[in-house]
């Protein structure tokens, strides 16, 4: 979930009319384009230690945004998602007032059969509805295993998934699934709103007594990032369900995709250097949570007008000159170095 209030929402009507100004002009600023990329020259970042990963082949790994945080990762015929949120619906957030009344929405599973295909794994960042919405559809109708924290293992087993098909994790495990698909879990944090606080705190230490219904009944549940190296030849990435980490957690992974989550705040101190600082300056840089995620996935990508997508792209530029920004969008397949797939 956006790390802006979602309660603040109801009466920050002229912030409201300034970020929509600012969002049409952020539009212009910077086009949607498939190969949205910036290569730059210089990179300050420390020199390769003798004998670490080799740069990742092209056409060793695939990914696919699949809008607000997530991702499908395809190495081979294995495919791992990331906070698959599929089946949008609306709760207010873009408009006039958000309604944390408002009911999950049933997952579509034509969307599932486009957009999921048929994953073996399925990484779950926190439990706010526009992350696990369609996990239990999707973990039930595959197989798939799931990792996750403990709230997200009792609201999944809410839902009706099988126990024995979720993982649990705190952080610091690293998970090896064969073949070079190796998961190193992070624990990490939610971000927060410009009143250091967000929606739906709370951890679960069982199953909730009904089914949750509405998007309220989701709890946070603390916040997990993922380090994943997608096969013995593919990209290391690391993924982050919400614009806020653990400086220390994070120290020393240096992947070579790093997929950072845009903030709507400036709550957390010094967000975009410390944290590049602390993956060593990735080669890549792609911002992800910036999108209006109540649009259909099948259409075009509407910014967030309460995230500033040009500023953290300007924050990257100066921190970590070396890095490549790539602006993702719905449509495009990309590489394991996040260049478009042919």
């Amino acid at each position: 979930m956006s790390d802006d209030t979602k309660t603040n929402r109801r009466t920050d009507h002229g912030h409201g009319r300034r970020a929509v100004l600012r969002g049409a002009a952020l539009g212009a600023a910077l086009p949607l384009l498939p190969a949205a990329a910036h290569a730059q020259t210089r990179n300050p970042g420390p020199s390769p230690v003798p004998g670490s990963r080799p740069s990742p082949d092209h056409g060793s790994a695939s990914l696919r945004w699949l809008g607000t945080s997530g991702w499908r990762i395809d190495v081979g015929d294995r495919t791992v998602l990331f906070d698959p949120y599929l089946t949008r619906f609306r709760t207010g957030l873009f408009e006039k007032a958000f309604d944390p009344a408002t009911k999950i929405a049933e997952t579509d599973p034509g969307l599932v059969r486009e957009y999921a295909g048929s994953p073996e794994l399925i990484l779950v960042s926190h439990a706010h509805w526009d992350h696990i919405a369609d996990v239990p559809y999707i973990a039930k109708a595959t197989g798939a295993r799931v990792v996750g924290t403990e709230t997200t293992f009792h609201l999944l087993v809410a839902f009706g998934v099988d126990p024995l098909q979720i993982s649990v994790v705190k952080g610091g495990e690293v998970l090896d699934f064969g073949d070079g698909l190796t998961v190193e879990v992070v624990a990490s944090l939610h971000s927060r709103n410009k009143k250091h606080a967000y929606f739906a705190p709370g951890t679960l230490t069982a199953p909730p007594a009904t089914v949750p219904a509405t998007i309220s009944d989701l709890p946070e549940g603390d916040t997990l990032a993922f380090h994943v190296t997608a096969g013995a030849r593919g990209p290391a990435l690391f993924l982050m369900g919400a614009s806020d980490f653990a400086e220390r957690q994070v120290e020393g992974l240096r992947p070579d995709v790093a997929m950072v989550a845009v903030p709507s705040s400036s709550s957390t101190h010094r967000y975009v250097p410390r944290l590049l600082r602390a993956l060593g300056r990735p080669g890549v840089v792609v911002p992800v949570h910036w999108d209006n995620f109540e649009t259909p996935l099948r259409g075009p990508v509407r910014p967030d007008p309460t995230t500033d997508l040009a500023g953290l792209v300007a924050q990257v530029r100066r921190e970590s000159p070396g890095s490549r920004i790539v602006v993702p969008d719905y449509r495009t397949v990309y590489g394991a170095d996040m260049r478009p797939r042919a």
